[in-house]
């Protein structure tokens, strides 16, 4: 693990069991990262978690990278995990807050791996940061606009069990509510709920907010998607109620050259279900 000062906040990253082996951070940096500044002594992987998620729910795909030869981050968002400050109020803030993570470890350009709300910010990093600073895209779990219900904002709201019920109930697919996992007698329910409900009050609504009101190029003054530069690669499940297969592909028809893979049977919650598929799929696109 490794703490970075982040926008005068501790930002906790897991770099999946081993050292980060780029550039020693300074607190604060002492200058932005420019091209031909430091960059990590090894290829730079970000995983990038979801709404009331946290690093852990990368732990299979972000140790094997980090065995294999790259440089992993897998940071807690603000106010999430072990990390401190507030909640992101909006997709674009947290895209300004993983960019400033990358200034802070010293990190020229990176791949950048999200997940759901994640896969948004992501995304966003990648239309409006300079190009170079982008190698490859992963996107999991994603569709745009990402809706969420007004049942669900109410329930994160004022009744946060009942939410993440319901978050439960939509995000696996119904042979995952039976079992299935790959590690015998992991529990995939009880896991997520219980790592939703330690994050702190607050936390799960912030994010929920923040990807029902993203909205990309929505503006003339918002890059284009069509102006990405770097390899994309999305993965769907086949059984995703929460950004249904449908409107994923919707998403890769806007995202220049970008590469679909779907996985049949799985639900959003794609790394618990299906953690060696997902692990795989992105071997195939970053290591190769």
């Amino acid at each position: 693990m490794m703490e970075l000062l982040v926008s005068g906040e501790t930002a906790y990253c897991y770099t999946g069991g081993r050292p980060f082996h780029g550039h020693a951070p300074s607190f604060p940096p002492a200058a932005p990262v420019h091209a031909a500044g430091p960059a990590a002594s090894a290829p730079v992987v970000v995983f990038i978690h979801g709404a009331g998620q946290d690093h852990s729910c990368w732990n299979l795909q972000s140790r094997w990278f980090a065995h294999h030869g790259f440089a992993v981050l897998a940071p807690d968002l603000p106010g999430h995990g072990r990390s401190g400050g507030t909640p992101p109020a909006s997709i674009e803030a947290a895209a300004d807050w993983i960019v400033a993570l990358l200034d802070a470890a010293g990190v020229a350009h990176a791949t950048l791996i999200g997940h759901s709300m994640g896969s948004l910010i992501a995304l966003d990093v990648a239309t409006r940061a300079a190009p170079w600073r982008i190698s490859r895209l992963a996107l999991l779990g994603c569709s745009l606009p990402m809706p969420v219900s007004d049942g669900l904002i109410a329930a994160a709201r004022d009744d946060e069990p009942a939410a993440w019920q319901m978050i439960n109930d939509w995000s696996h697919s119904p042979r995952a509510h039976f079992g299935g996992n790959t590690v015998p007698g992991a529990w995939m329910l009880g896991a997520n709920r219980q790592l939703m409900a330690r994050q702190r009050p607050g936390v799960l609504l912030a994010g929920l907010d923040a990807c029902r009101r993203y909205q990309a190029d929505a503006t003339p003054a918002s890059p284009p998607l069509t102006s990405l530069a770097c390899p994309v690669l999305v993965i769907a499940g086949a059984a995703d109620r929460m950004t249904p297969a449908r409107a994923t592909r919707e998403l890769v028809a806007r995202l220049p050259g970008a590469q679909l893979t779907t996985l049949p049977g799985a639900g959003h919650s794609l790394m618990a279900e299906q953690p060696d598929a997902v692990l795989d799929t992105l071997r195939g696109f970053i290591a190769h």
